[in-house]
């Protein structure tokens, strides 16, 4: 199966392609199968293996923490973002299952503290960090997530040379592996009989490959958390099949509307050629000898904690004050992410 759905994609990262340095292993074995040990370690078996048993791993671009580095001690100091949608997801997982978050820190580590704050993480936090090359992040991220992936999956063409993004192959081979280290992460406290997976967002949309590839059984999920757009505009993406493959080596494919999902479908007949079926309440794609699921999961908003902060005392103690100053006065609010396909210009237009 795997042969058909990700051999030239794997081809590409059979050697490091950009000889950046490999991250450090610093976590213990871990059991990935019966009778069989993982590749991080060939250490004999303990008793710590049962702690990793009925997992569900949290893969996203970053850990759902804060990191700030003490001045006087230079030591790293960690702490959980609450903030983080992917802090908020263990509200919907079962309390007998145990959550593992696999991602980046949002801070820049020396290399000579990767292994320290490794073992710290995992200790403390259940977090398991990719440390990924400064040189290779940037053209991960900021180069093929933030200037190919992101502007198409908005509907933003270019349609003049100004803004005129050509696609660079070095790009999308730094997406991939970059993908890479995420998946060695996983690997090491991966057990695919028991554990599942569940990967996050288009800066991962290559991962389930390298997972698929090393255990076929592997039980991946996968979330989409921007729009995928209709086939007409993905398809003058130049790695689109490679991407939709890669995305079907996943059990379960989630969208946040209908819309969306639709539109993922389209793109799999009219450029891979598949069929799809709704039935019983579900929508699958018939790929490779697997069923591939598709679901409408919108993100909501986290009541408890909105609640939580209307009933804190400062609420409406800041609540009155505010009041109080612009009485008399019209007041418009938004929330907004400072960029540029999030239409804060036309809310301007709006308000005007």
């Amino acid at each position: 199966m795997v042969a058909r759905s990700g051999s030239s994609l794997l081809d590409l990262v059979t050697t490091d392609i950009f000889n950046f340095p490999e991250t450090p292993s610093p976590l213990q074995r871990v059991m990935t199968d019966p009778g069989i040990l993982s590749v991080v370690d060939s250490k004999p078996s303990s008793d710590d293996d049962s702690k990793y048993q009925n997992k569900m791993i949290i893969v996203a671009n970053f850990l759902p923490l804060n990191a700030r580095k003490d001045n006087i001690s230079g030591k790293w100091i960690f702490s959980y973002n609450e903030d983080s949608i992917f802090m908020q997801l263990k509200d919907g997982i079962s309390s007998h299952s145990q959550v593992v978050y696999v991602g980046s820190l949002n801070a820049c580590i020396d290399e000579s503290d990767q292994e320290k704050v490794t073992l710290q993480l995992l200790e403390e936090f259940n977090c398991v960090p990719t440390f990924i090359p400064s040189d290779l992040e940037k053209m991960f991220h900021d180069g093929f997530c933030k200037k190919h992936l992101w502007p198409l999956f908005h509907y933003m063409l270019p349609m003049n040379t100004s803004n005129c993004n050509h696609f660079d192959r070095s790009l999308w081979l730094a997406y991939i592996s970059a993908n890479r280290i995420f998946a060695d992460k996983v690997l090491e406290v991966l057990n695919p009989e028991e554990d599942y997976v569940w990967i996050h967002d288009y800066q991962l949309m290559v991962l389930p490959t390298f997972l698929r590839k090393r255990f076929s059984r592997a039980k991946l999920g996968f979330f989409l958390h921007s729009p995928f757009p209709s086939s007409e505009i993905y398809r003058t993406l130049p790695v689109r099949v490679e991407i939709l493959k890669a995305l079907l080596n996943a059990d379960l494919i989630g969208f946040h509307t209908f819309g969306y999902a639709r539109h993922f479908l389209t793109c799999c007949s009219r450029i891979l050629g598949l069929e799809y079926e709704a039935k019983r309440g579900y929508l699958g794609i018939e790929y490779c000898g697997r069923t591939v699921f598709i679901k409408i999961l919108p993100a909501g908003i986290h009541m408890g904690r909105i609640q939580s902060a209307l009933n804190h005392p400062s609420s409406s103690i800041k609540a009155r004050e505010i009041c109080q100053q612009l009485k008399g006065k019209r007041v418009i609010i938004g929330v907004d992410d400072i960029d540029i396909i999030k239409g804060i210009s036309l809310k301007f237009l709006a308000i005007e």
